[in-house]
């Protein structure tokens, strides 16, 4: 499967992070259960590798799963050798795109300014991850993309239910979405059905502005 093209399609990617591998658990169910098909673990999360071999057993058919903050080329052969179906990074690491492009394995690349975009594009990047969104707003995203317009880009941080329709139509290919998927109180206590209607509350925002 062409995993950029269920990102194009799906225009979300979950991403976890400092979860421990009990509430894995929780939060993979939750989110199959509401309709994500691509979920993330950054490889900053203790027991990264193992969380990303759970899913990949628990999930199977209903979701792809990657690895994030993947920062050197180890750290990424480290995560495909876990199962790790996609990458992403918050930089543009040219080894790592070359990296992944090798062994045909999906590559997101974080990038802030148009030289780094571009970079990581030509390098074989087919989505560029724009990060931080959080902190560069909306304006940001759509002035970059009126010259950039032929990257698709995944903005990263800062959305939410009420401004992920600006995202999209400020120009977003797709959404990287962390804690705004998984409600703190719904993983303590193991509630996956919150975090399954949270997220399909995501996917169907999502849907509604194609």
């Amino acid at each position: 499967m062409n995993l950029t093209e269920v990102l194009l399609e799906s225009r979300l990617v979950a991403i976890v992070r400092g979860i421990s591998r009990e509430a894995a658990i929780t939060a993979g169910k939750g989110m199959t259960d509401g309709g994500i098909r691509l979920m993330e673990v950054t490889l900053n999360t203790p027991g990264a590798l193992e969380i990303i071999g759970d899913w990949r057993t628990q999930h199977e058919g209903q979701a792809y799963v990657g690895a994030g903050t993947v920062l050197n080329v180890e750290m990424a052969k480290e995560a495909v050798a876990a199962g790790a179906q996609f990458l992403v990074s918050p930089n543009v690491d040219l080894s790592v795109i070359e990296y992944a492009v090798e062994h045909g394995v999906e590559i997101w690349p974080g990038a802030m300014t148009p030289t780094e975009i571009v970079a990581a594009h030509e390098a074989g990047a087919r989505v560029v991850k724009l990060f931080p969104m959080a902190s560069l707003g909306l304006p940001y995203l759509r002035e970059i993309k009126a010259p950039l317009n032929h990257i698709p880009l995944l903005a990263t941080g800062g959305a939410n239910l009420d401004n992920i329709t600006d995202y999209f139509a400020a120009g977003a290919a797709a959404v990287g979405l962390g804690s705004a998927l998984l409600p703190r109180e719904a993983l303590e206590a193991g509630n996956h059905e919150q975090i399954a209607a949270c997220t399909h509350a995501f996917v169907e925002a999502a849907r509604g502005i194609r």
